[in-house]
């Protein structure tokens, strides 16, 4: 196997070289055949999700399909002006020059994606790839066989491997492939597994970027407005049953609109009636997940939901109250739709508690005031998040998506995208009509003078 994936790495690194994909018409024209390859099979794509973990064609358009063709999209439009080059300042010690910055492709790179949004997390890197002038494998997650399956077929029909392919696969193709030498490695998923990503990696000194997670705090504070904070943040939580990295983990509520707020999440609850045959709600993606998920239920605190089918993978919007920081379900990422709630007194305080956990991918703060809003964004540290909403900062690609510390390294979307697949290269030209003696020997104490002068 190592074998194969060493021939495919040194296929795809001869036809880079030969500067094939630095061309923008050929990029622009791979990024519109992605899409009318897409467009055309939108149904099998909606199939192929729905048998994998019954997410509907609503919520599988909405948050894949159309997050990959605004990409797409913008790419196109766009890319010229973001590979140009960018004349910057020249300072008076090179004087006469100008200065430029070259942005350039990498070379070729693997994309490793993740199950939650197979579509989406396997795509969206890889438009970002091919905008910037690479080549791409693609490894989409194992744990939505049919869509992955779907994916390799589409790709691999209609693009040379040389310059753009799916490999399937379980942890051994992974492993095979983290063993080959890529210019540029994109990994979503686990915090573990980013680790091992990252590790491989070094080997060969090859740059990352990682997607990764954390527990995402949305804070709950006493002068929201409570009915819509709790109708954003029930959408939020239960989106694709809470299996999506940026939903809020858990919720973090002023005591004196706790109750309020609690009768209002589950009005929200009730009034969306989350059910496969609604297709507003998904399974949870496996037998092992699902048993990680129901031994995080603690009976004893379950406000309301709790319930559970093991033959569907299905388990109820459950909400959690009387939760503390030491309790099981804070201990790990939830990636589920179990909702624990902690009741507050003291902002300050709870904020202290926040800050000795790992740094999140996401914080959410719902808030009126101006003051709590500063004092929160100011003072924790996370990849990005919203102020009275939550996910939705994910759909603005003017905004680079990404992690700080465990929660990730490096961002991407739009623009950012680009830039994780590209070097910019830094360029001094200098004329020949004119050269300033000071910098050559014999040197002198005028001279110093002078570049003292020069230099300040």
């Amino acid at each position: 196997m190592n074998t194969e994936y060493t021939a495919l790495v040194q296929q795809q690194q001869h036809y880079f070289n030969t500067g094939a994909t630095k061309r923008i018409e050929f990029r622009i024209e791979q990024l519109k055949k992605i899409k009318l390859v897409l467009k055309s099979n939108e149904t099998a794509l909606f199939t192929a999700i729905y048998n994998d973990f019954k997410k509907s064609e609503f919520e599988t358009y909405t948050t894949e399909l159309s997050v990959v063709y605004a990409e797409i999209d913008e790419a196109i439009s766009k890319v010229k002006k973001w590979s140009s080059k960018k004349r910057v300042k020249t300072n008076l010690t090179n004087f006469p020059a100008i200065s430029y910055i070259m942005p350039e492709p990498l070379g070729t790179t693997l994309v490793i994606g993740a199950w939650n949004y197979t579509y989406q997390l396997s795509l969206v890197p890889a438009i970002a790839a091919i905008a910037a002038g690479n080549t791409v494998i693609i490894k989409p997650s194992e744990l939505t066989p049919q869509a992955s399956q779907l994916l390799l077929e589409l790709i691999n029909k209609n693009f040379d491997a040389e310059f753009l392919t799916v490999v399937n696969g379980g942890v051994e193709t992974t492993t095979a492939l983290l063993q080959q030498k890529f210019d540029k490695i994109f990994f979503t998923g686990s915090i573990p597994v980013g680790k091992i990503v990252y590790q491989a990696a070094a080997a060969h000194l090859t740059p990352v970027t990682l997607e990764l997670g954390g527990k995402s705090p949305a804070f709950i504070t006493k002068n929201c407005t409570i009915d819509d904070s709790a109708k954003r943040l029930v959408w939020a939580k239960f989106l694709n049953a809470g299996q999506t990295c940026i939903a809020p983990d858990y919720v973090l509520v002023d005591s004196t609109v706790h109750d309020q707020f609690l009768t209002a999440v589950k009005a929200y609850i009730d009034k969306y009636n989350y059910a496969f045959e609604n297709n507003n709600y998904v399974q949870i993606i496996n037998d092992k997940n699902f048993v990680r998920l129901v031994n995080l239920i603690d009976t004893k605190k379950v406000y309301c939901g709790g319930n559970h089918r093991a033959n569907e993978r299905y388990i109820a919007p459950t909400v959690i109250t009387n939760v503390t920081f030491n309790d099981k379900i804070m201990q790990e990422e939830i990636f589920g739709p179990l909702l624990p709630i902690i009741s507050y007194t003291n902002l300050n305080d709870v904020i202290q508690q926040v800050k000795q956990l790992p740094k999140p991918l996401s914080c959410y703060v719902f808030t009126n005031d101006t003051t709590i809003k500063e004092t929160i964004l100011n003072q924790l540290s996370f990849g990005g998040g919203a102020i009275n909403d939550a996910i939705m900062h994910f759909s603005n690609s003017a905004l680079p998506f990404g992690g700080v510390g465990s929660s990730g390294i490096g961002s991407y979307h739009g623009e950012y995208g680009f830039k994780a697949f590209s070097h910019y290269k830094s360029i001094l030209h200098k004329s020949f009509w004119f050269e300033p003696s000071f910098k050559y020997s014999p040197y002198s104490v005028f001279k110093l003078n002078l570049i003292k002068r020069i230099v300040g």
